[in-house]
């Protein structure tokens, strides 16, 4: 018999990163959306972007708070499916922390840092370069190491992961950028 680590996930489970992926996206922008609307812009949403309608917020400071609405709601998803984990075991859950990570690391990593909300907010907040993107992925990664261990997935099976996220990934961009919403 083998062990829980190296049990083969089913197609469901890989298939279920699909629709996570976009929801992950939207929920991530959506972190970015409330709070700009919760300080009073009037802000435009989409799969992977968020702006001000008049092209500017009603204060400089807002941007700071906007900027941490996304990597934010991020962080509070992977919570979330954190505690699922916790207390239910459901692997179901575990792309709901994995997806967030991935997607921060890469965003960071291949879509040029200078252009992602970390690198806007340690700009603003006037920290070194690259502290609030370490901050944000250590977060995300402690918390999937912990969904991993809870859940007995091993190194194999996360090697699957990554390569079924990056797909998930790229359907993601591509939709955006083919039907730019």
């Amino acid at each position: 018999m083998l062990p829980d680590s190296q049990k083969p996930l089913d197609v469901r489970f890989f298939l279920f990163f699909i629709p996570v992926a976009y929801i992950s996206y939207l929920f991530h922008e959506f972190g970015h959306w409330s709070v700009g609307e919760i300080l009073g812009n009037r802000m435009v949403y989409s799969l992977n972007y968020v702006w001000p309608k008049d092209g500017h917020y009603l204060r400089q400071s807002h941007d700071l708070y906007v900027s941490i609405g996304g990597p934010g709601f991020s962080v509070l998803q992977a919570v979330i499916a954190l505690l699922i984990i916790e207390k239910f075991g459901t692997l179901y859950a575990y792309p709901f922390a994995f997806i967030p990570m991935f997607n921060r690391f890469f965003s960071d990593l291949f879509t040029g840092f200078s252009n992602q909300d970390e690198a806007r907010i340690a700009v603003l907040m006037g920290t070194g370069t690259y502290l609030v993107a370490i901050i944000v992925l250590a977060m995300l990664l402690l918390i999937v190491t912990r969904c991993s261990s809870k859940l007995r997935i091993g190194a194999k099976n996360n090697g699957y992961i990554i390569t079924v996220t990056t797909v998930c990934q790229l359907l993601v961009i591509g939709t955006y950028k083919l039907f730019n919403i």
